[in-house]
């Protein structure tokens, strides 16, 4: 771990996460280079600011699901390697099934240099905390389709306020928003603005 960066987890009590790119259910179809452990990572900023949209939304009665924070540029040169790869099928219909995978960087999908890469962004949602049920959104994580972007017309009138109320509570925070990604948001005052890391997400401790 670079210094700076935290185990979200260990700093937000009570925060739920599934870190998708550590796991088979993303939309390469494997875990992805440098996510070695199911775990979320950040900056110390990330964290703080998090943690008063995590007490915001407590207040609402909801609570947190994380599922992507920093991501090694390796994972993001995984993508890319990806995306040029002939089509197989086993990931289509549920993440890009109106688009070639070779499209996702030209649609804003998929970036050559990620936010994620400089530790101050998050994929998340929003869960009921009386039932820890996750919260309707019209459309699930990595959707790369344009039922994702904010304001996306074919989605019932409850989706669309549980994603202004997720926007609402992330911008108050200290959170900017992305177009294209209900679930995506970018620290506004980044600490590391212009660099990209490429440390693996892993248990085992730099000598």
């Amino acid at each position: 771990m670079e210094k700076g960066f935290v185990f979200l987890d260990e700093v937000l009590p009570g925060i739920r996460w599934d870190a998708k790119y550590a796991t088979w259910d993303n939309f390469t179809g494997k875990p992805v280079n440098g996510y070695e452990v199911n775990r979320i990572v950040g900056t110390n900023e990330l964290a703080a600011t998090l943690r008063v949209a995590q007490e915001q939304a407590a207040v609402l009665g909801y609570g947190l699901l994380l599922w992507d924070g920093y991501r090694p540029q390796r994972a993001v040169n995984r993508f890319l390697q990806w995306s040029e790869e002939p089509e197989d099928g086993r990931t289509k219909s549920k993440h890009y099934p109106k688009i070639n995978r070779s499209e996702m960087i030209q649609k804003g999908y998929v970036a050559t240099q990620s936010s994620h890469s400089r530790g101050s962004a998050i994929d998340l949602t929003l869960y009921r905390a009386d039932t820890g049920d996750l919260v309707p959104m019209g459309g699930d994580f990595d959707l790369m389709d344009v039922i994702s972007h904010h304001g996306a017309k074919g989605i019932t009138k409850a989706e669309s306020k549980n994603r202004r109320l997720l926007r609402s509570i992330m911008e108050s925070s200290g959170f900017n928003s992305y177009d294209c990604e209900w679930w995506h948001y970018t620290l506004k005052n980044e600490p590391y603005p212009n660099t990209y890391f490429d440390f693996p997400i892993s248990m085992v401790k730099k000598p």
